[in-house]
């Protein structure tokens, strides 16, 4: 018989790994475009298609639910913008990369890899394990 306490744990679990995987899209295409917005002066459909390595409809679609979520700014044929809402977003999904990058390269995984693997990590660790790697980084580097 399972233990109801590991019923319960599991369920938390898949229960988090939902809700991350609910977030992750618009997570990724809010730090693509502030991203574009800080190297080139704009953002536009087409380059945030290639980048996600999508069609412009696909992205044209995503972009359309950004803007009602209130997150992307922006009209027809013209550049897009990040709402305060979506800078904060794309602020907090950068910085999180950024720690599991540095705490993955900490470990000798190469520069590649691990902004590979990183893309994927940001939207599940948790807030208590990314202080914890952040911590580690931080002992390492003192």
């Amino acid at each position: 018989m399972t233990d109801p306490s590991f019923s319960d744990r599991r369920a938390v679990a898949f229960r988090a790994t939902r809700e991350a995987h609910a977030t992750e899209m618009a997570e990724d295409y809010v730090e693509l475009i502030g991203d574009l917005i800080a190297d080139h002066g704009e953002a536009r459909l087409t380059d945030v298609a290639g980048h996600m390595g999508v069609t412009q409809p696909t992205a044209a679609k995503v972009i359309a639910r950004l803007k009602t979520l209130g997150l992307v700014d922006g009209r027809r044929y013209r550049s897009l913008f990040l709402t305060e809402k979506g800078k904060a977003i794309a602020d907090r999904s950068r910085a999180r990369h950024k720690i599991v990058v540095d705490f993955l390269r900490s470990l000798g995984v190469s520069r590649d890899t691990a902004e590979i693997d990183a893309e994927g990590i940001e939207h599940h660790v948790s807030d208590e394990t990314l202080a914890v790697l952040k911590g580690a980084l931080a002992s390492n580097r003192g």
